[in-house]
């Protein structure tokens, strides 16, 4: 009996585009979903979900795995179980490695170290530029080829105009998006949180909302001239809500995503945690309106998901100072419970569930997951949402420790995760 062959029994399904909480099984054989019933027998192993959700398997558009060139924060077997560990089956890697993921071959060597791993579907978002340098277009095509899902240079914007257009013209010939990590960086050069009385009041080198929404409001401006899809990454200003939702209704092709951490925390928790550099990210923690601005656009839909923007670093880079340390925080194992604990008051949980699957499945183009149907691939995620915890960042699968949320009270636990018909994290004591 194939170990892809599975029955998930007796908990209640999420269908995240229907809003509703059905109790039913999904039976999944050869690793691809061949029924969902309100009652199902077969002859393959069962995993109990009696007391849980049922949803599809979560799919996150950003993430750094590190893999190759800084295995040490993290390599791809240790990122991938995390990932399972926070729910999620699909896993987009941005490119800025060392090397950076620029051509055909690092593409496919990434993939294939994912495939060895079997845990997660790794994917690769592939550099827009040589070197991720800005300067020079990377081989867009070649890289498409090798099954690239999108391409960016993250961590580093495309500032060069004339460059952007060409970049989105050219994916646009793929179908494929360009992921914008929209700064203008001549505005937050030496910046290590956002500009405001905060950062004044603490010393530290500001970082101003407006150096976001200046290359927002260009790559728009870019986009009417070359059509395609621009996918703005790390959303974290209420002015971006807004360009997004006005160029949608002029009928542009442009979505976005949000992180667990720009939902959660604002700029005030920097204040508070005594210059913790596990609170410095980029972009970095805004004010408490532009978060409000964020839970406001997951509410009325112009957040396509939610996005971990998992970065890992070691705890000696993060405690060099708030001013030196590194950007980037962890968040693959956090990104549900932190999503719960701020949205399910205002959402269902099917919808919340929507920024975790069917968003990010029509972002990407991922046809063949995303939802729980017959012949989509077989992920799969039991959940409970109710149960509640403090996360203690001692027990992460990662290499890396620098959460913010170390110590938050959260509250949904993803139980077992399901890929392509594997249990592949928790939910040991349920199959039998």
């Amino acid at each position: 009996m194939a170990r892809s062959d599975l029955l998930i029994r007796g908990g209640r399904i999420a269908d995240p585009a229907g809003d509703v909480l059905l109790p039913g099984d999904v039976l999944i054989r050869d690793g691809a979903i061949v029924e969902v019933a309100s009652s199902i027998d077969a002859d393959v192993p069962v995993l109990d979900a009696t007391g849980l959700v049922v949803a599809p398997g979560f799919i996150d558009l950003h993430a750094h795995f590190r893999e190759p060139g800084q295995e040490w924060k993290e390599d791809i077997a240790s990122g991938s179980r995390a990932a399972v560990a926070g729910g999620f089956t699909t896993v987009c890697l941005m490119p800025n490695t060392v090397p950076a993921l620029h051509d055909q071959e690092r593409v496919r060597f990434v993939m294939a170290r994912g495939r060895e791993v079997g845990l997660a579907d790794l994917r690769v978002v592939g550099a827009a530029t040589i070197d991720i340098a800005g300067s020079k277009m990377a081989p867009l095509g070649e890289m498409a080829q090798a099954g690239c899902v999108a391409f960016s240079d993250d961590g580093h914007p495309i500032l060069d105009s004339g460059l952007m257009r060409r970049i989105l013209e050219y994916a646009g010939q793929f179908e494929l998006p360009v992921v914008q990590h929209a700064e203008d960086t001549g505005l937050t050069r030496g910046g290590a949180m956002n500009e405001g009385v905060i950062a004044t009041r603490l010393g530290l080198g500001a970082m101003p909302r407006c150096a976001e929404d200046i290359i927002v409001h260009r790559d728009i401006a870019l986009l009417e001239i070359t059509g395609g899809h621009l996918h703005i990454a790390h959303a974290s200003s209420a002015v971006t809500m807004d360009l997004v939702r006005e160029a949608r209704e002029r009928g542009l092709q442009v979505t976005c995503e949000v992180t667990p951490h720009h939902l959660f925390f604002d700029e005030n928790w920097v204040a508070s945690c005594h210059y913790d550099a596990n609170y410095k990210m980029n972009p970095p923690l805004r004010a408490s309106s532009d978060r409000d601005a964020l839970i406001e656009a997951c509410i009325d839909g112009t957040v396509d998901a939610i996005a971990t923007d998992h970065a890992p670093h070691l705890p000696d880079e993060k405690e060099m100072g708030f001013g030196a340390a590194p950007f980037g925080v962890i968040g693959l194992e956090t990104a549900f419970a932190a999503a719960v604990t701020v949205l399910l008051p205002h959402l269902s949980l099917p919808r919340l569930l929507r920024l975790f699957t069917t968003g990010p499945a029509r972002v990407f183009g991922f046809d063949d997951r995303g939802r729980l149907e017959p012949g989509l691939r077989g992920d799969v995620v039991l959940l409970d949402p109710e149960a509640e915890f403090i996360y203690d960042v001692a027990s992460s699968a990662s290499r890396s420790r620098n959460s913010p949320f170390h110590g938050q009270r959260l509250r949904g636990r993803v139980v077992a995760t399901v890929s392509a018909g594997r249990l592949v994290h928790g939910g040991g004591n349920r199959l039998h």
